[in-house]
């Protein structure tokens, strides 16, 4: 929803969803080294991020918050990247097509950044060495070794593999079995990250399922969309070889995150017609399996069906500065953002760019309207389908957007309103879920909610 102010998941299903839905997209994990391949010869779809023969296309950083050096203006970035190479090296160096690191020194960093991933590397370390594969700048997916009795405490008796830096507790943070080779011998890891959700063999074994990686640097944030791979390392040597990183397209992920609703879950639209929903539907169409709002119309649509507590899952697609909202506990008349519990912004997030028009932070795609504020910048590309799922809990709106959380509010607690509007809705405790159109195409399909009563 926009007005004139302009001038404004469930971690846990998706885990249980974890070990049906990726099985038929990652197959084939090995239980050693990719002997097979080189750099001049990467898996089908890879590419090698080592070339086997130098350290073109890495620079050195150290533990720091990406977000800080990927907003320089161009000439900083690359005045600190060129400042980092007389550390690279002095501290690596390429043996016999392996990387070697002596245990000291910046952290090697990629020259490219990505968002969804595949990354598969083999490395060697040696005793009382510790090291990492730094996600998108991030720390990272843990190297141990798992029998220095010293770091028992922090957790190295449990093993490589892990998301080390996540909270105590919390998924991921401890690796699922102990998968280290003993010294000597290559480890090979295969590394899945779409949004902030990572999936880690070690050596063929799984160690990390679907597990939300936690932003190190500022953990009120996601981590960021994109960002580099770094190989890090202190304390003693480790080699790398067979570096290979293979991107993943939306239609990939949305299919991974989605996989098959769960027990629990019913659909709410079959992809033919408006059968179990109420408001102006003739405002709107079906088009290919989709519910799209008419040129001009809009209005808010919503289900026949009263929800208390639940959680929906829908796929959307946005045309260039597409504008649509998600109704939350409607009553079923009036405006949703303000007498429903909130309109949950659904809004292209090039908006400002798209239109001329600029919004209110809490007018930004997946925000409780004009309320509280979403993490902006993990939409796939305009014309893709993105996969969202939102949990309402209470006062609590929880949004994860294509693999990301990027809202989490308890709207109890809001006192302070965008153009100090009254949403006198937001404390309501059932209602309707629907769509609230703002006559522009945005598409919506499989749709589908679990109730949490």
């Amino acid at each position: 929803m926009l007005d004139s102010v302009a001038s404004t998941r469930s971690g846990k299903v998706l885990l249980a969803l974890a070990s049906t839905c990726l099985l038929p997209l990652f197959t084939g994990c090995r239980t050693g080294g990719s002997h097979h391949a080189d750099a001049s010869h990467p898996p089908a779809n890879f590419v090698a991020l080592f070339n086997g023969t130098n350290l073109s296309g890495w620079w050195g950083a150290s533990t720091e918050d990406p977000r800080e050096y990927l907003a320089l203006p161009a000439d900083q970035l690359q005045r600190k990247q060129d400042a980092s190479l007389a550390d690279i090296q002095q501290h690596w160096s390429v043996q016999n097509g392996e990387l070697v690191n002596d245990g000291q020194g910046l952290f090697l960093t990629s020259d490219k950044n990505y968002g969804d991933f595949e990354l598969r590397l083999d490395y060697k370390t040696v005793p009382r060495a510790d090291s990492g594969v730094y996600l998108r700048g991030c720390p990272q997916v843990q190297i141990w070794d798992s029998t220095e009795q010293d770091k028992f405490s922090l957790g190295a008796d449990k093993g490589s593999g892990a998301l080390w830096n996540n909270s105590p507790g919390a998924p991921g943070k401890d690796p699922l079995v102990k998968a280290d080779q003993p010294f000597g011998q290559w480890n090979h890891f295969r590394i899945i990250m779409i949004g902030s959700r990572v999936w880690v063999w070690l050596n063929g074994q799984q160690t990390v399922n679907g597990a939300l990686m936690e932003n190190y640097y500022n953990r009120k944030l996601p981590v960021p969309p994109r960002g580099p791979i770094q190989l890090q390392t202190h304390g003693g040597e480790i080699r790398w070889r067979n570096v290979f990183i293979r991107e993943i397209g939306s239609a990939e992920a949305n299919r991974v995150l989605r996989g098959t609703d769960p027990a629990g879950f019913k659909s709410e639209f079959d992809g033919t017609d408006f059968a179990g929903w109420l408001g102006p539907v003739d405002n709107y169409e079906v088009q290919n399996g989709a519910i799209v709002c008419r040129p001009h119309k809009g209005g808010t649509i919503y289900t026949r069906d009263v929800f208390t507590n639940f959680v929906v899952r829908l796929e959307f697609k946005l045309p260039p500065g597409g504008n649509n909202g998600l109704a939350i506990r409607y009553p079923g008349e009036g405006d949703t953002a303000y007498v429903g519990m909130c309109e949950c912004q659904v809004l292209d997030d090039n908006y400002e760019k798209n239109t001329g028009q600029q919004i209110d932070p809490r007018q930004a795609h997946g925000s409780a309207y004009g309320m509280v504020a979403a993490a902006r910048g993990y939409q796939h590309p305009i014309g893709d389908w993105n996969y969202e799922e939102v949990t309402v809990v209470g006062p609590v709106i929880k949004v994860e957007l294509n693999g990301t959380p990027i809202l989490n509010a308890d709207l109890s607690t809001v006192t302070e309103f965008m153009a100090n509007s009254s949403h006198p809705g937001k404390d309501r405790t059932s209602g309707h879920f629907g769509f609230a159109g703002h006559n522009d195409p945005v598409m919506f399909r499989n749709i589908s909610i679990k109730s949490l009563n």
